[in-house]
């Protein structure tokens, strides 16, 4: 699936429209690792643009793989066959010309941007967008969508979508969020006044004055850690006395609450990125996380327990028992693990001031010496 520019696309567009200044800021950041939600929506994406251009159905496709996401049929069920059954209620009489996965852009108008519009179509004197979303979380309203009236504009510019608006007297926005689908009409006149107002935002974007501004196209942003806005606000909300606030005030303050939480895991995102490309942050390093333990070797540990005097059937469900679960039957029996048959294993790293007491994560050398040598 093609992405978008690096200076705007359909899903940042509202976000450099309103905060121009953002673009230079989110140029900064270190590329953002990809996550099992987004390998999903690729996933999903790229099937149901096979399904559409008759390569195959949803149900061939069971089993196939990206990164690390299968598609099984609990995705088919509750995704795919919504979305499809979606566009059937957009388009009952299958009367629809369409194309998928149309990478869209404004040409010499606003060179390197574009995008990529998961439907471009026509109906009669209706020009079509429709942009899956296979996410669970936030509801996407369609109505004035600055993502959808970006591939709208860009496709009015793209030779190889012109089709579709080439003499639409309307354009109809459609967001497919199973199990719901949302449609707004409007006007190709519309759609060229919003152009105008990306052109502005991206011309005001190439500026070293660039405007900055917070809103909830906050939540999105890449920057949100070093943004002189969300970093200001945060120093506002520490240094605010509880005896000062006007209870007034407190829904504007819960408002600002949901934009500083997320600029605190943004925040604690980079500082664990920087950490583990291992460059330093000072003041913080990555520790272990509390180990759980668990047996070396399952078979040795219930023979040595069993040695002891202790019934195989007190230590075993389907499998032995986790070393906590055995130690509170060897505590009936005023008995002690047997530690040489127990290592622990830390679930992964954490962020800890540096006057936490545990080791950094690169001076535990030793102790992972010691555990590895329990395994030979």
């Amino acid at each position: 699936m093609a992405q978008h520019s690096n200076i705007v696309g359909g899903s940042t567009a509202k976000r450099v429209i309103n905060c121009p200044g953002s673009v230079a800021l989110v140029a900064q950041m270190p590329p953002k690792p990809s996550s099992v939600y987004a390998d999903t929506g690729t996933l999903l994406h790229n099937v149901i643009a096979d399904v559409l251009d008759g390569k195959a159905t949803a149900q061939d496709f069971l089993g196939a793989v990206h990164a690390d996401v299968t598609l099984d049929q609990d995705l088919i069920d509750n995704k795919l066959t919504p979305a499809l059954a979606a566009l059937n209620e957009i388009d009952p009489d299958r009367q629809m010309e369409y194309e998928t996965e149309v990478v869209v852009g404004f040409g010499d108008l606003l060179p390197g941007v574009f995008g990529s519009s998961d439907i471009v179509g026509r109906i009669g004197d209706t020009a079509y967008i429709v942009d899956w979303k296979f996410g669970d979380g936030v509801a996407v309203d369609v109505e004035e969508n600055p993502q959808l009236m970006f591939y709208a504009a860009a496709a009015m510019r793209t030779p190889a979508a012109q089709w579709a608006f080439e003499g639409a007297t309307k354009v109809e926005l459609v967001i497919v969020q199973p199990p719901y689908v949302k449609r707004w009409e409007t006007t190709p006149r519309r759609i060229q006044l919003f152009e105008k107002e990306l052109m502005q935002a991206v011309k005001l974007a190439q500026r070293p004055d660039a405007p900055l501004a917070q809103g909830d196209w906050c939540r999105w942003c890449a920057a949100k850690a070093i943004c002189p806005i969300m970093t200001g606000a945060a120093d506002r909300a520490m240094v605010a006395a509880l005896k000062s606030v006007d209870v007034a005030d407190v829904s504007d303050y819960l408002k600002m609450a949901d934009q500083l939480e997320g600029w605190i895991k943004e925040v604690r995102a980079l500082a664990m990125q920087t950490l583990e490309a291992g460059l330093p942050v000072p003041g913080y390093k990555l520790v272990p996380k509390r180990g759980m333990r668990q047996w070396v070797d399952e078979n040795k540990a219930l023979e040595a327990m069993r040695a002891m005097g202790v019934n195989a059937m007190e230590l075993t469900e389907m499998t032995i028992l986790s070393p906590a679960k055995a130690e509170k039957v060897l505590k009936k029996h005023k008995l002690a693990l047997p530690d040489d048959h127990v290592v622990s294993v830390s679930s992964g790293n954490t962020l800890a001031s540096e006057d936490d007491p545990r080791p950094a994560v690169l001076q535990i050398g030793a102790q992972l010496s010691a555990a590895l040598g329990k395994l030979v």
